[in-house]
């Protein structure tokens, strides 16, 4: 399959800069597969459209503040870190923006010089390693000194403390719990504690798993055939109670609800390797394109996504080309706002 067949094109001034201040006021596409139909509503309005039995499962992964801005020691050139992940106690596997890489050995001061990175070595894909240290715990000088790892279509002056401090609370769903995502969830922002009280009320359960958000899943796809591209692996952990619940769903005669593709990977990526949800943990690198029989997830809440994206593709193998074509070009000319901070689709 052409990868140019998830290509669409998308005025600038739709991509979302900032959320809404009302989360639940965010439109919501709702994408009736069944029917082919598409109506415009607000993700307040989704109660209507949940029913008792059915079991919401959302990601609890907490963004890092894992932007690191600082110099090298030796020079005091800029140099920059995004921590992707702690690969041991102090020691983490990052990308590094400088005008010359830093060799092995090299040593980084960032955060005003509250942290010092070593560089240990370098990877072929063009990562670093470095080991930080502190003289406080590493995680306090983090929080203190670290920025929220904005995606690049997010534009921000990070030179003014005041533009950014808002997304340490706005790029953070309110039930996030297990710090380790460089990037959030993002269909999860959209929910808020009086609607999760909302969908409780009428009988909805909850349930969440982990699964820490890496880059790779929002990279465009470069290969020109779909299949030609390979995903970067992420985190994900499956708790008991949360797979009692929704193997539960089913056989009440609920439905299984994602809420974003990181929980739809995550289940399916426990059933393909298990052949149902259980408790469990490991890396997943499920590559969810059409054509693709879902085992889990019946119904899935996500944002409008990047062209040529994983993300983008997951959506298609779900709802179909042509539903997802006609609801693209639909949220487009109704000017719905894109991408994290943007509007979403309920595919049911």
């Amino acid at each position: 399959m052409k990868t140019a067949e998830f290509d669409y094109e998308l005025p600038p001034d739709l991509i979302a800069q900032h959320p809404l201040e009302d989360r639940a006021a965010a439109r919501m596409m709702v994408v009736d597969r069944e029917r082919g139909t598409l109506v415009h509503r607000r993700v307040g309005d989704l109660p209507e459209y949940l029913r008792s039995g059915d079991v919401l499962v959302v990601n609890d992964t907490r963004v890092i503040p894992a932007r690191l801005l600082g110099v090298k020691e030796a020079t005091g050139g800029r140099v920059e870190l995004l921590l992707l992940e702690e690969l041991a106690p102090g020691r983490w596997q990052a990308l590094c923006g400088a005008s010359r890489r830093p060799q092995p050995g090299a040593r980084l001061r960032l955060g005003g010089g509250q942290l010092l990175a070593t560089v240990v070595n370098h990877e072929p894909d063009g990562r670093v390693v470095v080991d930080l240290t502190a003289e406080r715990p590493l995680a306090e000088v983090l929080e203190e000194v670290g920025l929220t790892p904005l995606p690049p279509y997010i534009k921000r002056d990070y030179a003014n403390p005041e533009a950014i401090q808002p997304d340490r609370h706005d790029y953070q769903t309110v039930f996030a719990r297990v710090p380790g995502a460089v990037a959030a969830p993002t269909a999860g922002l959209h929910l808020t504690d009086a609607l999760l009280q909302a969908l409780a009320a009428k009988g909805v359960n909850r349930a969440a798993v982990t699964l820490h958000v890496g880059l790779g899943t929002f990279r465009p796809v470069d290969a020109e055939e779909v299949e030609g591209h390979r995903m970067e692996e992420e985190r994900f952990t499956i708790a008991e109670d949360a797979a009692a619940a929704i193997a539960a769903a089913r056989p009440g005669g609920g439905r299984v609800v994602a809420v974003g593709s990181t929980v739809v990977r995550t289940l399916e990526s426990a059933a393909a390797w298990h052949g149902r949800v259980c408790a469990c943990s490991g890396r997943t690198d499920l590559f969810i394109r059409p054509p693709y029989a879902f085992k889990v997830a019946d119904a899935m809440l996500t944002n409008f996504h990047l062209p040529r994206s994983t993300l983008i593709m997951m959506v298609t193998a779900l709802a179909g080309i042509d539903l997802v074509r006609r609801a693209y070009r639909e949220a487009v000319a109704e000017r719905y706002r894109f991408y994290s901070y943007g509007d979403c689709m309920l595919i049911v």
